[in-house]
């Protein structure tokens, strides 16, 4: 039994992402140096990410990679990117008593933005009392994680294009990345120009909304900041109170925004080529839009009869009132939906049956080929249609009937790894949920079982907020270190739809 993999083609490539990484740093560093503050705790971090990406482009000179050395490569990647992107926030509290300044706390906060998590483990003031660059590096790691470092590895690095298709098949989510153009470099740089432009989109309309008197707290720093963490359905926010800080609308513009975030990429690219009935005939994005009206309809129903008794506490909005309600239950719906974890009100204060119409959305994720995040729309589909074939077929056992999805039909293959998939998310979901009841109940910290339930699947959905104390307003701080770091990685494994992450750990992946 010999090693397989060829682990130093791998890292030394690592090396290459991470030194790439530097030139994204640059960004808060410009930020610093415009409000005077944290300067060198960039230069710092830019000087030790160039440094690490050296060294570690120095196992293989020349890599190759095959299938198992870029299973390896992007789940490498996502790990020490996190590690590097931690770098800021331990230097920023260093000799403080900034909940950051702990290496864990530091990482969980780094991994929660680089996998557009929204988890938090700072306190609902304190992220107000960081610096402008800081919280700035925050918000653009989700931005980053939004469409896929190694997606966007593959746009711009030949070395890396080479093997596009098989890093893209381990890092995007979805069951599979539809390939737009022939070659897989071209199709990364057009989901990241879709992505881009986007983004720039709604960053100008956030802060439009300033400029006519909509919106008198939303400057060009916080439309940036917005920016960067709605279209990768990432949920950070400079403000303590989230999209509740803002006027109602701005809570309006950014719901069909997040919307789009939790679309296909693709279908864009296919509108932009005139193509726009892809929409209508695309049974996934039928099955999203149709799920949103839904569960948006009925929480909205039950606001306005007063499932909230809280609702015009946050975001200066009339109890009771049908604008409001729809506006919550929409924005509330989406933003849990496709995993993005903003919040208009403290939807933990709600009544029950609201909370499990929310709990209800958070499983159900955004769609293949989006930023978003849970077990995806597509993957729903399949599993729905599998156990009807399955009713029908005990009835029929000499039928054949296929899995279609519209005028496809869908792989006996894929099924599988669709239902594999969803068993061991749900698996791994329960796992966690235990062990954090346990390790909870261990340090004398109360939790609730909602709690503990949303805790395990805000992080593996890379959802952000859960209910209770770790709520929109909340955090996870108090959880212990243990549960801490059973929650990063959680928050890796779900990032990279499970599979390429967990095959890592067994032994058939490493020997012939």
């Amino acid at each position: 039994m010999t090693l397989r993999v060829d682990w130093r083609a791998s890292v030394a490539l690592t090396g290459t992402v991470i030194k790439y990484l530097a030139l994204t740093l640059l960004v808060p560093l410009v930020v610093a140096i415009i409000y005077q503050d944290d300067i060198l705790v960039f230069v710092v971090t830019i000087a030790l990410t160039v440094a690490i990406g050296h060294i570690l482009e120095q196992f293989d000179p020349e890599p190759d990679l095959r299938p198992r050395e870029a299973m390896l490569l992007v789940a490498l990647s996502w790990f020490i990117v996190a590690l590097i992107g931690a770098i800021p926030y331990v230097l920023e509290g260093y000799g403080t008593s900034s909940t950051l300044a702990h290496p864990v706390n530091a990482l969980f906060e780094s991994m929660s933005g680089f996998t557009t998590t929204g988890a938090t483990v700072m306190g609902d003031i304190s992220v107000e009392q960081h610096s402008h660059a800081l919280m700035m590096w925050r918000q653009l790691t989700q931005w980053l994680g939004g469409m896929g470092i190694i997606v966007l590895m593959i746009a711009i690095l030949p070395e890396l294009a080479v093997n596009g298709s098989q890093l893209i098949r381990a890092e995007a989510p979805g069951p599979e990345l539809q390939k737009l153009t022939p070659k897989i470099a071209e199709t990364a740089r057009i989901l990241w120009l879709v992505y881009f432009g986007f983004t720039v989109v709604l960053i100008g309309l956030l802060y439009g909304l300033h400029l006519v008197g909509l919106a008198p707290n939303m400057t060009v720093y916080n439309a940036v900041a917005h920016g960067f963490t709605t279209l990768p359905t990432g949920g950070f926010s400079p403000e303590a109170n989230s999209v509740a800080a803002f006027s109602a609308a701005v809570q309006w513009l950014i719901i069909p925004f997040m919307v789009v975030a939790g679309t296909n990429f693709a279908l864009f690219w296919y509108v932009l080529r005139g193509e726009p009935r892809r929409f209508i005939q695309n049974s996934e994005f039928r099955a999203y839009a149709g799920a949103i009206a839904v569960l948006a309809g009925v929480l909205g129903a039950l606001l306005y009869s007063g499932a909230a008794p809280a609702l015009g506490d946050v975001g200066g909005v009339t109890e009771g009132s049908g604008e409001s309600a729809v506006r919550h239950a929409t924005f509330q719906i989406v933003t849990l939906l496709n995993s993005t974890g903003y919040a208009t009100s403290d939807f933990a204060q709600w009544d029950g049956t609201a909370q499990v119409i929310l709990l209800t959305a958070m499983f159900i994720g955004g769609s293949a080929g989006s930023t978003g995040g849970g077990i995806k729309i597509i993957r729903w589909l399949v599993v729905f249609k599998v156990a009807r074939r399955e009713l029908f077929t005990a009835a029929h056992p000499s039928a054949v009937q296929p899995i279609r999805l519209g005028d496809y039909v869908v792989d006996e293959d894929v099924i599988r790894a669709v239902l594999s998939f969803t068993l061991l998310y749900i698996l791994i979901f329960a796992a966690a949920t235990v062990f954090i009841v346990i390790d909870s109940a261990r340090i004398g910290y109360s939790l609730t079982p909602l709690e503990a339930v949303s805790a395990s699947i805000a992080t593996i959905g890379n959802i952000g907020p859960g209910f209770g104390s770790i709520g929109p307003f909340g955090s996870y701080l108090e959880f212990s270190t243990t549960s801490k770091l059973v929650m990063i990685v959680l928050m890796w494994v779900g990032r990279l739809e499970i599979i390429p992450a967990l095959v890592l750990f067994t032994g058939a992946f490493w020997k012939r």
